[in-house]
This record gives C-alpha cells, sequence and structure tokens, in this order.
C-alpha cells in the first residue's frame, strides 16, 4: 500500500482506472450456464428444480419436503444462544421504526373544470426474498429485505434458501420469522430464481425477487428481469472514507478491514488531507489484518483494491468522493455535517468519528441494501416504497374533458395518431346528447 498524491502526475489517471475497475463485466460462461437453468426451470418446473437441487445441493427434494415446516422454524430457536435471538429482535425493531416512516399513501385532487387526478399506492401481491445458505448466511440481510416488504403490505413474502446436504442454517430460519415470511423453500442458486420468477407447482410465481446471492444468483436475477422486478445487481463491497487530521487511524483502519474482510473483490478507500494520518492508517491495517479471523482474504482485497489517497482540501475529497458515488461513505472529519453538504450520491453516509458502517449494517434502522460500483448516483438503498407498484388515477367530467381536448386533439394529430384525436373529438361533440 502506497499513498497516492493529488500532486502526483497520474493522480487523476489512478482515479480514473480506479473507476473503471469498479464496473462489472458480464461473465459469459456464467452467463450460458445461468440461462440453462433457466430455460429448464420455465419448461420442466418442479422435475427440473428437484434434478439441479440434487446435483448442487446434494439433497434429494420433492413436493412434500421442498418446503421448510413451521416445526423446523421453531426449532431453530433452540439451537442458538438466546442472546443472539434477542439481537435479531432488536434490530428487527429499529429496522421496522426506520421503514415505517417510509409508508406512502394514495392521493388525489380535484382541478377547478372538476376533472380529477391523483396516484394509487399498492403493495406488490407477492415477493420472493433469495438468501444464501450454509457458512454464508446473512440473517441481517433476510431482516432488512423482507421487514420493508412487510412494512408495505405485501401480502404473500417467500423466502428461498439452499440447504447443502441438508443443513440448515438457524440464524435464517429465525430472522425469517421475526421478520414475517410468510413460506420458507429449501432451494437456492439461480434455480431458485427462475422457480420464482416463472413459477412451478411447488413453488409460487412471485412480482418481484430481492435478496443477496452469488454470480450465479445475481445473473439469474439479471435475466429475469422483466418478467418479474429485481432490487438491484449488487457488485463488490465497497467503502469510502474521507479524513482530516481529527480522524482517528485505528478507527480508519478497523472499518476498512471491515469491508475488506467481505471479499476479495471488496474495495476499500481512504482520501485524507493528513499524510501523517495516512501513514498511521497504513500501520493499522498491516497490523489488525494479523488480528483478523479472515486475514488471507483481507490481504488479498488490500493488495487488489485498497487506495490512499492524499488530497489538499476536503472540497476535493468529495468531489472524488462523488465520482466514486460509493455504497458506504464515512465523513470522518471534526465538522461531518458541513462535509455532507458538497456530498452529490452515496449509498449511506456515516458521519464523524463514532458512526462506523458496521452499525449501518446490523443495527442503526436504515437499510442496508445499497447500490454499488458508483449507481448511487440513480440508485437508492432499499426501503418500503420499492415495494409499491402506482397506479394513475385520472377522471374527466364534461367541463374537463372540454378543457382539454384542444391541445391533446392537436398533439395526436402533430403525432400521426389521428384515432387518438377522433376518441376526444367524438365525446366533445357528443356532450350535449348526454
Amino acid at each position: 500500500m502506497k499513498i497516492i498524491s493529488q500532486t502526483d502526475k497520474d493522480f487523476d489517471q489512478i482515479i480514473e482506472s480506479t473507476l473503471k475497475k469498479r464496473c462489472g463485466e458480464i461473465d459469459n460462461k456464467v452467463e450460458g450456464a445461468v440461462r440453462k437453468i433457466i430455460l429448464a426451470v420455465k419448461q420442466k418446473g418442479d422435475l427440473a428444480l428437484f434434478e439441479f437441487t440434487n446435483k448442487f445441493d446434494r439433497i434429494n427434494l420433492n413436493s412434500a419436503n421442498i418446503q421448510i415446516s413451521a416445526k423446523e422454524i421453531q426449532s431453530a430457536y433452540t439451537k442458538v444462544p438466546k442472546k443472539n435471538i434477542n439481537a435479531l429482535k432488536r434490530a428487527a425493531s429499529r429496522i421496522k421504526n426506520f421503514h415505517r416512516l417510509q409508508k406512502e399513501k394514495s392521493w388525489k385532487f380535484k382541478e377547478a373544470t372538476g376533472t380529477v387526478l391523483g396516484q394509487i399506492i399498492k403493495p406488490i401481491c407477492a415477493v420472493g426474498l433469495y438468501a444464501p445458505g450454509g457458512k454464508a448466511a446473512y440473517p441481517s440481510s433476510v431482516l432488512m429485505n423482507a421487514i420493508p416488504a412487510k412494512t408495505a403490505g405485501v401480502k404473500k413474502l417467500i423466502l428461498c434458501t439452499p440447504t447443502p446436504r441438508g443443513a440448515i442454517n438457524p440464524y435464517v430460519l429465525i430472522a425469517a420469522d421475526i421478520a414475517g415470511v410468510d413460506e420458507i423453500y429449501r432451494i437456492g442458486g439461480a434455480q431458485a430464481v427462475a422457480a420464482m420468477a416463472y413459477g412451478t407447482k411447488s413453488i409460487p410465481r412471485v412480482d418481484k425477487i430481492v435478496g443477496p446471492g452469488n454470480i450465479y444468483v445475481a445473473t439469474a436475477k439479471k435475466l429475469v428481469f422483466g418478467t418479474v422486478g429485481i432490487d438491484m445487481i449488487a457488485g463488490p463491497s465497497e467503502i469510502f472514507i474521507i479524513a482530516d487530521g481529527s480522524g482517528n487511524p485505528e478507527f480508519i483502519a478497523a472499518d476498512m478491514l471491515s469491508q475488506a474482510e467481505h471479499d476479495e473483490q471488496a474495495i476499500p478507500v481512504l482520501t485524507t488531507t493528513s499524510r501523517q494520518l495516512a501513514n498511521k492508517v497504513i500501520s493499522e491495517l498491516k497490523s489488525q489484518t494479523k488480528r483478523s479471523a479472515r486475514s488471507q482474504i483481507i490481504k488479498n482485497s488490500l493488495k487488489k483494491n485498497c487506495k490512499i489517497f492524499l488530497v489538499k482540501n476536503l472540497k476535493d475529497a468529495a468531489l472524488i468522493s462523488n465520482s466514486f458515488a460509493p455504497e458506504h461513505l464515512e465523513l470522518a472529519v471534526k465538522n461531518p455535517y458541513r462535509l455532507l453538504k458538497l456530498i452529490d450520491a452515496a449509498g449511506a453516509v456515516f458521519l464523524g468519528h463514532f458512526t462506523p458502517e458496521a452499525i449501518g449494517d446490523y443495527a442503526a434502522g436504515p437499510n442496508h441494501v445499497l447500490p454499488t460500483g458508483g449507481t448511487a448516483r440513480f440508485f437508492s438503498p432499499l426501503g418500503v416504497y420499492d415495494f409499491y407498484k402506482r397506479t394513475s388515477l385520472i377522471s374527466c367530467n364534461k367541463a374537463g374533458l372540454k378543457n382539454l381536448a384542444e391541445p391533446v386533439i392537436n398533439i395526436a394529430e402533430i403525432e400521426g395518431f389521428h384515432a387518438h384525436a377522433e376518441a376526444v373529438r367524438v365525446r366533445v361533440q357528443g356532450i350535449k346528447k348526454f
């Protein structure tokens, strides 16, 4: 790791190459394999679903055992420490309280001519949630995906999670139960996404699919988009920290490692106005990595993706951050609210020296499903609003129709749609008959 200074000749070039590196490339081999899985499930339904599950997860499924029973869910509570259950419940409570504030209502208004315009807000009817299984299980993601859906009023929320060799992660089941998931199925991979998108005899078809997964799951979500809605295509986890001389090197290094431990593709970036701080952070990264249980993953992530930028001032740091539009942005500065005014794009912002990104991952309340790879420029965190469908409402009386007839007829004829114009004209001409 070396410090990249704003005075270096290749500084802008390094920034640009770092930005380009985050853009995900299509893996044609993976996409080809996923297309075959999706087509097989679409055509053969349960038969293909059971075959793929046997092949990949080494478990024999049938229509009788594919759904995880209520008894199995309740049994999960007996397999883990009570303090961990309480932690999940406390996190769930905070997530619910935050997301309740995002609820939307239908609205309408009446113009002077009598025309009524408005918007009808209704929850999506059925949502499918994917949750990784086995060792890579994340109950926090179950809470973050399921709670906004239920808060929006989604009536049917199902969850699909792989159970390799029959192993069920108890925390996934507990989190799903706490969040109000209606049905849980022991299937995973691209085949689970396909089953939720098209429906099989055993798996109900849904309207939207959310939740994290490996490259096969992410590719499957991408390919079924349009048949169903999806949340987003998540890239590698990333953290961008802006720090001045008041920053604590130990804290900053710890937060960078909290992202680096996700996987080797994770991207930890520090931009600071203090060379002294940068040097101390580098020392802390080295010493803390040695103590980490995931040290090899962290080493590879730091080697491949870690960047430490030295800039002249915080305004320049904010400009670089805005070009990154990072998933997680920490403002480890003396006056974080002042700097916040310069920030245009970020998935989530963590202010001050005592707000680690990990707080947002688990128990603060805001959603941790965030846009990655610079997509915070136009995407938002997952929320209640992602589980609504909006319908426009239009109602004209005779006066309202006459008021709008002229511009509608004119524009329709400009575009060559004479039948559109006539549909309005015949009504205006027939007003006196009614």
